[in-house]
């Protein structure tokens, strides 16, 4: 109900995206999970919402998956963010998922296109368990985009997250993950495109299911903008939506999961 109320929220963008209007090649502030470099106007708004839902596709046969409606009639992971624009560079946020994970963050702007090669940000967060009490998991990251003409944007995210082991924890087992975030988005027409991300896990705390062996969360699905709306189709091989949770991948490796993300710009 949330979101459709937020669909059917007013207001317009401009026509120059340098002034708050539709970048048509990067229409969001993230690919699936991983950040963009999309800047935020001064002192404007954006909402997000991430649902994941958490009965896999591979459980059981066909039959078995259909009776469940592939997934649909579990539960579900969702997630709440709001973003501000402190400058034309720099804006911060707050997400909340629903098994009671805060995560505050930052995104400050280094280098834009098209006036550099590439785009470049400095990405910061923390975020905590139990409502922002218990284990708190700092990241920084660098968010490198490269725009392919009029059609796709490439990213490139290193990550360090701190703290990102699971109890119990072992004799000499590391406490912290070093990630490389790969991403990109190909513009299918006017407002529709394809969206893939995965992040391996180069080092560090490689997750409960991991067994010391580097895995890579992945993730890719279809996307539709409508005005300041961004409505995205996806399928991951985890549930979670933050840089730790990514980093610990809790659900394993080995299994898909359906889930959308909406977002609603207000300039």
């Amino acid at each position: 109900m949330l979101g459709l109320a937020l669909l059917a929220a007013g207001g317009s963008w401009a026509d120059d995206a340098d002034e708050g209007g539709i970048d048509p090649v990067e229409p969001d502030f993230t690919v699936i999970t991983l950040p963009t470099t999309l800047r935020l106007p001064k002192h404007a708004l954006a909402f997000r919402l991430t649902h994941r839902f958490t009965e896999g596709l591979d459980q059981g046969n066909f039959s078995n998956l259909a009776s469940d409606f592939f997934g649909l009639d579990g539960g579900a992971q969702i997630s709440l963010e709001l973003r501000f624009g402190v400058t034309s560079k720099l804006q911060v946020g707050v997400n909340r998922v629903s098994d009671r994970t805060i995560q505050l963050f930052s995104q400050q702007e280094v280098l834009r296109q098209p006036a550099s090669p590439i785009g470049l940000a400095i990405a910061a967060s923390v975020e905590g368990l139990d409502n922002f009490k218990q284990r708190y998991s700092p990241r920084g990251a660098l968010v490198a985009s490269r725009r392919l003409g009029d059609r796709a944007e490439l990213y490139l995210e290193p990550a360090f997250v701190a703290n990102t082991e699971l109890p119990p924890k072992l004799p000499g087992q590391d406490t912290s993950t070093v990630l490389l975030g790969i991403g990109g988005r190909l513009r299918l027409g006017e407002s529709h495109y394809l969206v893939a991300e995965v992040s391996p896990r180069l080092a560090g705390y490689m997750g409960d299911r991991g067994n010391g062996v580097p895995g890579s969360r992945a993730s890719f699905g279809l996307e539709a903008r409508v005005g300041g709306h961004v409505f995205q189709l996806n399928v991951s091989n985890d549930v979670g939506t933050t840089p730790a949770q990514t980093a610990r991948g809790r659900e394993g490796l080995e299994n898909w999961f359906l889930g959308f993300n909406l977002s609603r710009k207000f300039y």
